[in-house]
């Protein structure tokens, strides 16, 4: 669906006249984020002469014209986008090899180290495998039993989604594959149930990372190890419970956030139909099939730990040669916009890794002086930073550099560092990250950019709140 059809399609239920206040509404929104991400830019540029007049005799760390012009060129990019239909991944692979070649005399091969080959393919296999059993009639089987389970309650449903993301990472699985799991599914219930395809998709998300600090997950064990090595050791209990906590206030101020925009019901286009919750759907055939292979997958994934990308290609690879007629219909159900915007935007911003601007404004940051002031400023760029590029390398880059504040104040290392954490994390529903892509990628496809739209703008709230709850519930208290 075109912008314009956008534009011009009201909701269910209102007037003609509401839909221009509405965009009024949203510019405004637009607006003030624009406005805060450059005052805090500012604030990070300048904030050592304002905060720590002292730190003025000594050399600080500055933005260097190398740095600048592509942190210049991803500005523009994000405002060709928002104003025309274009794929800015596309945008981000054209503007990588401009700056790499041209300006940082990069081979293609260089340019390409960072391509997110796991991530384009995790995307591609779970599509490829989920429209198969969308076109079966599979997911509907699946939202049915969902339906059923909650008893017609649908409003349920986001929690109990939420709630088993959570137990599919705790119990060490990572958590693009728990949602890339539970993605198609949720997705197709919220769309049967006239729930908002965002509202289902940030619960996925939210409980996927709600449990995925615990001691047996990957991130959990990883940033444990990354501070042990660092000199601070941390609680991995408190970690845990500190993610949990986070993501569970966050996932309510979500739903008290769509209940006050009035949208936790989505009738857009009166596209959607009420479930009838009476109704019984037994699987037949391929329907058997697909469902087995999903248990298939969910053993694989989660029993042997081998990657959902693969597996999916596989079991999709197994119900195409069942029904190999429609194997090119099949084919056509990949997200291949949303590989591209993914690799595209992944690959920019690990040249702007490349080249130090992450590291420079991060050394910017601790230069401010103030140990709670300096807290704050590396939540929110190591949010912004995780909304764009890899959680896990921002984590791998960022808790050490905690490692002088925390020397040389009394602010607590489990605190702090599940800030952080928390802050690099909660900002992954993102459509620049994995997780947010793949709600994107299972959004129907005349719905999809609007999904995409609206993701978009949800995620800039996350990246606004989210740091600064995590920092105040976690840094000032020493709650843990």
């Amino acid at each position: 669906m075109t912008k314009t059809a956008h534009r011009t399609t009201a909701p269910v239920g209102e007037t003609p006249d509401e839909g221009p206040k509405r965009l009024t509404r949203r510019r405004i929104l637009l607006m003030t984020v624009a406005s805060f991400a450059i005052l805090g830019l500012v604030a990070l540029l300048l904030g050592g002469d304002i905060f720590n007049p002292a730190a003025t005799t000594r050399p600080e760390p500055t933005l260097t014209p190398t740095q600048i012009i592509p942190l210049v060129i991803l500005v523009v990019m994000f405002i060709v986008a928002t104003k025309w239909p274009l794929n800015i991944g596309v945008m981000g692979l054209v503007a990588s090899f401009g700056v790499g070649y041209f300006m940082l005399g990069m081979t293609d091969k260089e340019i390409l180290k960072d391509f997110p080959a796991s991530i384009v393919l995790t995307i591609i296999g779970v599509t490829y495998f989920f429209s198969m059993a969308q076109r079966n009639g599979t997911i509907d089987i699946i939202v049915q039993t969902c339906a059923r389970l909650v008893r017609g309650k649908t409003m349920l449903l986001p929690w109990v989604f939420f709630l088993l993301a959570a137990a599919l990472t705790a119990l060490g699985t990572f958590s693009p594959a728990a949602v890339a799991l539970l993605a198609p599914a949720a997705i197709g219930f919220a769309y049967e149930s006239r729930i908002h395809p965002v509202l289902m998709g940030a619960f996925i998300i939210n409980g996927a990372h709600a449990g995925g600090f615990s001691p047996l997950s990957v991130a959990g064990v990883l940033v444990h190890d990354i501070a042990l090595e660092s000199g601070f050791p941390i609680s991995q209990g408190a970690l845990f419970a500190a993610s949990f906590a986070l993501n569970l206030i966050l996932s309510v101020l979500t739903i008290v956030l769509f209940a006050l925009l009035g949208k936790l019901r989505d009738g857009e286009g009166g596209q959607h139909a009420d479930l009838d919750t009476a109704r019984t759907i037994r699987p037949r055939g391929q329907q058997i099939l697909t469902l087995v292979l999903i248990a298939v997958m969910l053993v694989c994934t989660l029993g042997f730990h081998l990657p959902i990308g693969f597996v999916a290609l596989s079991a999709g690879l197994l119900l195409a040669l069942v029904n190999i007629k429609e194997h090119q219909t099949f084919i056509g159900g990949v997200s291949w916009s949303t590989v591209l915007l993914v690799a595209g935007m992944i690959t920019y911003v690990s040249l702007l890794q490349h080249v130090g601007v992450i590291d420079t404004l991060a050394e910017q940051a601790l230069a401010l002086g103030a140990p709670l002031l300096v807290a704050l400023v590396l939540c929110y760029v190591i949010g912004i930073g995780s909304a764009f590029a890899s959680s896990t390398a921002l984590l791998t880059a960022f808790i050490p550099l905690a490692g002088p504040l925390l020397a040389t104040s009394s602010l607590s290392a489990s605190g702090t560092v599940a800030a952080l954490a928390i802050a690099a994390t909660v900002v992954d529903v993102s459509p620049f990250s994995t997780d947010g892509a793949l709600v994107v990628a299972n959004a129907r496809a005349n719905d999809r950019q609007r999904v995409y739209r609206q993701l978009m703008a949800y995620a800039g709230g996350v990246v606004l709140v989210a740091p600064a709850l995590a920092w105040v519930l976690l840094v000032p208290t020493g709650i843990i």
